[in-house]
């Protein structure tokens, strides 16, 4: 499901949703400003590939549009390990429970992947339910939550039910199969764990799309050359 272009430019302060060190922020959002360097130059290529294909020279469009891809797989590493990394220190043992899944400081696609990847995990186990950490969108664009709506529709996608939890932070979701009329209550956080609340933490916006219809196009005209 996740998109390959993945562009950077919104992205937030901090995605931590515990008490962080400050060597594991700069990690972080080192790994991210790389991924963006990658865009950049990407859009870049793209850009000279679309003019060199207009003034008619193809070899140098193909080039071009090739140095492109080569930039585009180093933003896909860059934010696959700024991911990782992200969700290993936000989901540590002692952090949240088993039973809870924090996507503070994922992209919308990455955490949509993550958390199908967890759902079918758990039920090939037989767990009944999931919490799942998704913040309350403070420190979005316009307030606006971002990661519960796609969240809820990949609920819908997959025949689960689910329910906004008292702290409207954190989803619950049946992985049997049932109904959830009302959540049960918040289990207990771990120590130095917020809960959905962000703690002042930032957000990642919504990734947008790289590419343009003529950015595909040219691509599509270098493949035939």
């Amino acid at each position: 499901m996740a998109s390959s272009a993945i562009h950077m430019s919104q992205l937030g302060e901090r995605a931590f949703n515990h008490s962080s060190s400050q060597d594991a922020e700069a990690e972080y959002d080192r790994l991210r400003e790389l991924a963006r360097g990658a865009a950049e130059k990407k859009k870049s290529c793209f850009d000279r590939a679309h003019e060199a294909y207009e003034r008619g020279d193809g070899a140098g469009a193909k080039e071009l549009s090739n140095e492109g891809k080569r930039h585009q797989r180093e933003q896909d590493a860059y934010n696959k390990q700024a991911s990782d990394y992200i969700f290993r220190e936000n989901n540590a043992p002692g952090r949240v429970a088993d039973d809870t899944i924090d996507l503070h400081g994922q992209f919308v696609e990455e955490a949509e992947d993550m958390l199908e990847a967890r759902i079918r995990h758990l039920q090939a186990t037989g767990q009944t339910h999931l919490h799942v950490i998704v913040g309350k969108g403070h420190h979005s664009a316009g307030r606006v939550q971002k990661l519960k709506p796609r969240v809820e529709h990949l609920c819908r996608e997959l025949g689960l039910d689910y329910a906004t939890e008292e702290n409207d932070g954190r989803i619950y979701v049946d992985l049997s199969g049932g109904r959830v009329d009302v959540p049960p209550p918040l289990p207990s956080q771990p120590h130095g764990h917020q809960g959905g609340h962000g703690g002042g933490h930032h957000q990642p916006q919504q990734p947008q799309k790289e590419e343009d219809d003529i950015f595909n196009c040219i691509k599509g005209c270098c493949l035939v050359m």
